[in-house]
């Protein structure tokens, strides 16, 4: 019988293997673009029931559309509105298990029902956040925020 405790060193074991295989993908590459677009379709290609993942980035005090693998998405986020700024804001992951029960949410695909967003901070300043949308409600778990706050590390030190 497989026990919670069983899947959740499988997924940090899983983890571990994305965060070596986004090391070796991005190695000795320094373009901005050509590593957040690698690492969005990576990281589409390691989670199933997940409908968006991409990155925006900060440019002139808000959050704009970078990399990423799903539908046309929103261009521009102000900081502290939805859940990607109200990240930039807090400086701080957030799970969202209903994104209607969000206040402010701001709907870029109306299939998404789930959503994790992972500040990137590099020298202690937010230059942007990972998104990642589910049509599936609560998809996403603590070990999931941990794992990817691990994943967002490696990512940096590209960056």
């Amino acid at each position: 019988m497989t026990t919670n405790v069983d899947v959740t060193q499988k997924l940090e074991k899983e983890y571990e293997l994305l965060r070596k295989q986004l090391d070796a993908l991005l190695s000795g590459e320094p373009n901005l673009y050509a590593n957040l677009s690698n690492a969005s379709a990576l990281l589409n290609q390691f989670f199933d029931r997940i409908n968006w993942v991409g990155f925006y980035l900060m440019e002139d005090g808000e959050l704009v559309l970078g990399p990423f693998q799903g539908l046309p998405a929103c261009v521009r986020i102000q900081v502290g509105k939805g859940v990607c700024g109200t990240a930039v804001e807090r400086k701080e992951s957030i799970i969202v298990p209903d994104v209607e029960a969000f206040p402010g949410h701001i709907v870029c695909d109306a299939a998404s029902r789930s959503e994790i967003v992972v500040p990137l901070i590099k020298n202690d300043e937010v230059i942007g956040v990972l998104d990642i949308d589910s049509p599936e409600l609560d998809r996403f778990s603590e070990t999931d925020r941990i794992g990817l706050e691990k994943v967002v590390e490696t990512l940096i030190k590209h960056l």
